[in-house]
């Protein structure tokens, strides 16, 4: 049997699942200009709060999954409002900023290690239904996080296009001094931004949990194939980041197919390093 099917098939959700986290981190960047390591941790924040609400209470998946996503928000709004609006009305450069969302990201990361253990732990059910296509097995969470990416996808885009809201957002991304001059409530609108953004980490991590697990640690992870799909992508621009999400996702499956999987993280910097170079801006440059 031909690997081929299979390649592809890992590639598409891994495109997926890329894209989920890079939605979410380029709407944020889009409004606020820094890299924010920060939305790495709210994502296993979301799983670890599905985790805790499954084990202490039985709850089940989706209405923990609910919560979840609720408090990955809340969490990141207070983050924003306590730590990153302070900073920023302070004059503070997207360096400093950067480097106070990584003390933030390594102090939430701590927090669930002390609670939690530094241990793997599955939210899904491990004998979850497979599916055979073309030759290629996909499980149910893999379906669903396919299918999520899709309806995030369009959910964004037509909130960015076709609403007020969405105007706001691309004024204060396009000049967020002259959408203040002209009425725009760029504080509201950010926070609402940062909510938003914080709400999709939080069901990428519930989803990625549900598929191969969580750990503390998987904030690292998150935060790093987001920022290089969102690079590579067009930093800012969802639309680039679904691209560069895929480009990720088929580049490190294929890449690893002759050779060790090992190399993954390697593919994926190598990517970086590329793009760095020779198209900066990413392939989407507006």
């Amino acid at each position: 049997m031909s690997i081929l099917p299979q390649l592809i098939i890992n590639s598409i959700i891994a495109g997926a699942t890329y894209t989920l986290i890079t939605l979410g981190f380029n709407l944020a960047y889009g409004t606020t200009k820094f890299l924010n390591a920060v939305h790495g941790s709210l994502a296993a924040v979301a799983g670890y709060i599905v985790f805790f609400l499954g084990r202490s209470f039985g709850l089940s998946i989706v209405p923990s999954a609910a919560l979840g996503i609720f408090g990955a928000s809340v969490l990141g709004v207070v983050i924003w409002r306590l730590v990153f609006r302070p900073l920023r009305h302070r004059g503070a450069s997207p360096a400093v900023l950067f480097l106070s969302s990584l003390g933030v990201f390594t102090m939430i990361q701590a927090v669930l290690a002390i609670l939690f253990t530094s241990q793997f732990q599955q939210l899904g059910n491990v004998g979850s239904p497979r599916y055979e296509f073309f030759g290629a097995v996909i499980t149910k969470p893999q379906v669903i996080i396919i299918l999520a990416g899709i309806f995030i996808f369009a959910t964004l885009f037509i909130l960015l296009n076709k609403t007020m809201f969405g105007k706001a957002v691309k004024a204060i991304a396009d000049d967020e001094e002259v959408a203040r001059i002209i009425g725009i409530q760029t504080d509201s609108v950010t926070t609402l931004v940062f909510a938003i953004s914080s709400g999709i980490a939080g069901l990428a991590g519930i989803l990625i949990g549900i598929d191969i697990g969580i750990q503390p640690t998987m904030g690292l992870w998150v935060f790093l194939e987001g920022a290089i799909s969102a690079i590579v992508g067009g930093i800012g621009n969802i639309y680039g980041g679904v691209l560069g999400s895929f480009l990720l996702g088929f580049a490190e499956n294929f890449g690893i197919w002759k050779i060790s999987g090992a190399w993954k993280p390697a593919i994926a910097f190598g990517i970086l390093i590329v793009f760095l170079t020779l198209r900066p801006k990413g392939i989407v440059r507006n």
